[in-house]
């Protein structure tokens, strides 16, 4: 075939455009199916993301209003005025306290909008423009969040543990919900109501949550109050809690409310001249100085507040059926409103007398109480505590010196000397050091016409911590001595055996029944005395032989029953051993565990309060977060002795301050009585005492049971200091000690009607009990002359008492020398040995005289014991010194 050039051409043109045309036509055809895999794929992508996002939904949580509101607010505790506000519990996660958005500043308001949601008031709970901005942002490099204040809102009430996501998909899978639920909660609430659930929720530094307690601990005051700067100050924080933190981060956070202040300038929530004003404001120089106040301060609850919370718990377990972990929620985090008796002004007053130091001996010590664990580096752990530290220092420092210092230094000294023995490498230690002065103190101040408890302080110096040991309270059963001769043995005799103030008992040489002498503080006898003078003058013997006569039994029953005092025990074993309450020494305050120092306040408050005890109370009612009432507390009363029985009891109590050992604690312009208490070797001081308004008891004494020494008078200038000062601007009272009862002249000797010849004083009586029996005569009635050798022939035993029941065949008396009275008014006791004996381990007493008292005898009896291996308890009661001359205590030491 020939072809001409020409013809040749167009034929191969001819089959290069077939060829090309094929081509293309391939080309149309896999772009198709390109193009439609892509469609497959976008179809499936939205199929698959709308099934996801479905699923998402599907699995998130229904909201309601209250499920966004927050939870776990502060717990305010008030005083008796209902208004002043004394504490403040608070649990991790809930330093919170509600405001409603009328009580919150516009600008504050104003500056979280426009800050951290610009279109709040526009959007519907999600902002499509702020996605963008926050995308575009994100290419850029830059950081702008996409979360409006809805969302924000549901995240840290709805979704509180988004800090634990792990992966991508769960941070997706809650961002897609928060939208979802911003959607659905932005139809259930107004704007107003979700930004106050807003500003009431966020963390804003320091442990603050919520605007109000970040007000208060930044710039000390309600949030109502903030200027436009402290505004801006606030809103900056929430976006980095740390980072902002005004106190630590000042300048970062100055930048931030810079930008706070620029941004509510632009979007006109505020002009430019108040835009000027807040710039040069000089807020964080106030903050600084609010921030030093806040640190200064001790969080530390008070012993008032720690003993409330002990009685708000009990009675939300009790009264309500809540669980432990239910009452500790509600009180540290359920934002309820305790309203207490506490006074604050009595409470100031309490706190002072017991912090002046010259209210206390001259010799100021300080006492170790220590604990501490070790985990070496093999993992295994060894704790220690105080015990340790004093065995080291006694082995190496002799045996007098155990865990009280002259200083707090020279206690901290001892502790790391300690520890260098018991230290190996690679240990790690975690310890616990507390040191308080000594002699230590605490008491209660009562209010007897209803059992509110108006100040309360368990102990003397700084206190470093909440639920500190509370000598007033729970913490501390402290031996009760001769504040028990009227509660155990005269008021039951008084009040169901028809016995009166002048019934007779004679002061003479007894014994217990193991054969064990009671002895008398002052080593002598008086003879023939009636229960008035028995009562004031203190007599061991004389209570001894009351109770003796009206039953042991019905003694305790007294205590525990009608005086309200729980740590008596019936058969209680210890070590193996039984110990009951129900002996011979019970009379004396020798008892097996001791009491509390707010239950004796209660007991003599129920005589103040004519014979009707009401039980302690530190609370009038609870308030919970929402204002409904949740525990009313009137207090609960019975009757404990006859008005008649209190109102004798009252009078002779009167005769312990005006002519007996109380002599110290009368008041000025105002009637006073009370009970001295004082248990072996000075380890226990006591006074309990009333006045027509208030009950008050105050104990003294070391942590660790060493002998108070010479100067036991240190109770009576407490409370003396704390009464005085309480009653300077009341109206001068006396005690209705006259409704229906009689007063009867008698003979001062026999209690009987007088004649001729008689001496006589006046003496109350109960119509039935009026004395109808004649005056014999004294000729047989015994003075007590023939006895009053009896400290001179002293055998050892000073008049011990069982100690606490632990010691009846095996805490015997070793014997020695007493150490007689040399004294008369130039001085004292002369000292001598101190008889007794350690009792092994099964307790035994200590006994003896103690002797050395500048100002007459000391001595003393009774002592209580707690049995076990730690040999000897403190109870009982110690001889003291009437005084005189050169020498003596003021007003007369009792047993």
């Amino acid at each position: 075939m020939n072809y001409g050039k020409r013809k040749a051409a167009r034929q191969q043109k001819r089959i290069t455009s077939k060829s090309a045309m094929q081509g293309k036509r391939v080309g149309v055809r896999l772009f198709k199916a390109l193009l439609l895999c892509i469609v497959l794929v976008g179809v499936i992508g939205i199929i698959g993301g709308g099934l996801f996002v479905k699923r998402i939904i599907n699995n998130a949580p229904e909201v309601s209003p209250s499920d966004v509101k927050p939870q776990g607010f502060t717990t305010f505790v008030y005083a008796d005025d209902g208004k002043t506000e004394t504490h403040r519990f608070v649990a991790s996660g809930s330093n919170r306290v509600y405001k409603t958005i009328d009580d919150i500043p516009d600008n504050l308001a104003h500056a979280f909008v426009a800050i951290e949601d610009e279109r709040f008031y526009k959007h519907n709970g999600i902002d499509l423009q702020g996605i963008a901005r926050a995308a575009v942002s994100t290419l850029t490099g830059s950081e702008q969040g996409a979360s409006t204040l809805t969302q924000q809102l549901i995240k840290n009430n709805v979704f509180p543990n988004f800090v634990d996501e792990k992966t991508f998909a769960d941070k997706l899978e809650r961002k897609f919900q928060e939208q979802y639920l911003a959607l659905q909660i932005e139809k259930q609430m107004s704007k107003n109501e979700i930004l106050e659930s807003y500003m009431n929720t966020i963390n804003l530094g320091q442990n603050c949550l919520g605007v109000q307690s970040a007000s208060m601990r930044y710039f000390g005051k309600d949030v109502s109050k903030l200027t436009l700067s402290e505004c801006a100050v606030i809103a900056g924080i929430t976006q980095n809690p740390s980072g902002y933190n005004p106190v630590t981060h000042p300048d970062a956070n100055a930048k931030r409310r810079d930008n706070v202040l620029k941004n509510m300038l632009e979007q006109g929530y505020i002009s430019k001249k108040e835009y000027n004003k807040a710039k040069k404001d000089k807020v964080y120089a106030r903050i600084q100085k609010a921030n030093k106040k806040n640190s200064d301060n001790n969080n530390a609850a008070s012993y008032f507040v720690d003993a409330l919370s002990d009685q708000v718990i009990h009675d939300l377990k009790e009264q309500l059926g809540y669980t432990d972990a239910q009452a500790y929620n509600a009180l540290y985090s359920g934002g309820l409103s305790i309203y207490s008796t506490q006074n604050k002004k009595m409470q100031k007053i309490c706190d002072e007398e017991l912090n002046k130091d010259s209210n206390y001996p001259g010799l100021k010590e300080y006492g170790l109480d220590y604990a501490l664990t070790v985990t070496r580096a093999d993992g295994s752990v060894k704790n220690y505590s105080s015990g340790h530290v004093k065995k080291y220092v006694q082995k190496k420092y002799g045996k007098s010196q155990g865990l009280l210092y002259s200083s707090k230094e020279e206690a901290k000294r001892m502790v790391k000397e300690w520890k260098k023995t018991i230290a190996k490498k690679g240990d790690k230690y975690n310890e616990v050091m507390n040191i308080t002065p000594q002699p230590q103190a605490s008491v209660t101040l009562m209010d007897q016409s209803n059992g509110e408890i108006k100040a309360m302080v368990g102990g003397r110096g700084a206190k470093g911590s909440s639920l500190s040991l509370n000598r007033a309270y729970k913490g501390a059963k402290r031996q009760p001595g001769s504040t028990f001769k009227v509660l155990a043995a005269y008021a039951p005799a008084i009040d169901a055996c028809g016995k009166t103030l002048s019934s007779t008992v004679v002061d003479e040489p007894y014994s217990y029944k193991n054969g064990k002498s009671v002895r008398n503080a002052s080593r002598s006898y008086k003879g023939t005395v009636t229960y008035r003078t028995a009562i004031a003058n203190s007599i061991n013997v004389c209570a001894v032989k009351v109770s003796d006569e009206i039953t042991q039994q019905l003694g305790y029953e007294y205590c525990k029953d009608k005086f309200g005092i729980s740590t008596l025990v019936k058969n209680k074993e210890i070590n193996g051993k039984i110990f009951s309450d129900v002996n011979q020494t019970l009379a004396l305050g020798g008892i097996t565990e001791g009491v509390y120092n707010y239950q004796l306040c209660a007991a003599y408050a129920s005589i103040a309060n004519g014979g009707e005890y009401n039980t302690p109370t530190l609370y009038t009612k609870i308030v919970d977060h929402d204002g409904n009432v949740l525990l009313e507390n009137p207090g609960s009363s019975h009757r404990a002795v006859k008005e008649s029985t209190a109102s004798l009891l009252t009078s002779a109590l009167q005769s312990v301050v005006k002519e007996g050992t109380g002599r110290s604690c009368q008041l000025d312009n105002m009637a006073t009585a009370g009970k001295t208490g004082t248990t072996t070797s000075n380890k226990d001081l006591w006074f309990c005492g009333f006045t027509p308004y208030y009950t008050c008891a105050v104990w003294g004494g070391y942590d660790d049971n060493k002998e108070c020494g010479y100067d036991t008078s240190f109770r009576f200038r407490l409370w003396k200091g704390i009464m005085s000062r309480i009653h300077e601007n009341l109206e001068s009272k006396d005690f209705d000690t006259n409704a229906g009862l009689e007063k009867v002249s008698v003979c001062s000797i026999t209690g009987k009607l007088p004649r001729s010849g008689c001496p006589t004083e006046t003496e109350y009586f109960t119509e039935d009990t009026v004395p109808t029996e004649t005056c014999p005569g004294h000729s047989s009635y015994d003075s007590g002359s023939n006895y009053n050798n009896d400290n001179n022939s002293n055998n050892g035993n000073t008049g011990d008492t069982n100690n606490g029941n632990t010691g009846n065949n095996s805490g015997g008396n070793t014997g020695g020398n007493s150490g007689g009275n040399s004294g008369g008014n130039s001085g004292g006791n002369s000292g001598g040995n101190s008889g007794g004996n350690s009792g092994g381990n099964s307790g035994g007493n200590t006994g003896g005289n103690t002797g050395g008292n500048t100002g007459g005898n000391t001595g003393g009896n009774t002592g209580g014991n707690t049995g076990g291996n730690s040999g000897g308890n403190t109870g009982g009661n110690s001889g003291g010194s009437t005084g005189g001359g050169t020498g003596g205590g003021t007003g007369g030491h009792d047993n």
